[in-house]
C-alpha cells in the first residue's frame, strides 16, 4: 500500500474538486472504466491529496489533476487527453483533441468548463 492507501498496481489518481457538484457527480461516474485502465479517483479535498501535491490553496483546485504513481502529475485538458488515450472508444477524440485548431478549441472548452463549474452546478442543481 502506499500513502493514499491504495494498492502499488494503481497507474494513477484522478483527482477531481470534491465541491464542485458536476464533477463529484461526472468523475465517479466514470470510475469503473477508470479503474479498468489503473486509475482510481479521489477529491483534490482529501488531506493525502493535498499533502502529496503541496500546491498552494488557490492553485490546488484550479485545475482537474492526475497523479501518477511516480509522483509526476498532470492538470487540466491533458488529465483527458492522458485518459482517452487509454479507453479504445475514447482514442478517436484523443486523436481530435491534438490536431491544430481541434486541440485549442478542447483546451479553450475544457478551460470554460473549469472557471465555470460551480455556476453550472448551481444552474443544474447539483449542490
Amino acid at each position: 500500500m502506499n500513502g493514499a492507501g491504495q494498492k502499488e498496481s494503481v497507474a494513477g489518481w484522478i483527482l477531481y474538486d470534491g465541491s464542485c457538484g458536476v464533477c463529484r457527480r461526472w468523475v465517479p461516474f466514470w470510475e469503473k472504466a477508470l479503474q479498468r485502465r489503473g486509475f482510481e479517483i479521489a477529491a483534490l479535498q482529501e488531506e493525502w491529496v493535498v499533502e502529496k501535491l503541496k500546491l498552494p490553496a488557490e492553485t490546488l483546485l484550479n485545475d482537474l489533476r492526475l497523479l501518477l504513481a511516480d509522483g509526476s502529475h498532470l492538470a487540466g485538458a491533458a488529465v483527458y487527453r492522458y485518459a482517452m488515450r487509454r479507453i479504445w472508444w475514447a482514442f478517436p477524440i484523443y486523436l481530435l483533441s491534438l490536431l491544430p485548431g481541434c486541440r485549442q478549441v478542447f483546451d479553450w472548452c475544457y478551460r470554460t468548463f473549469a472557471r465555470n463549474r460551480y455556476r453550472l452546478s448551481a444552474a443544474c442543481g447539483l449542490k
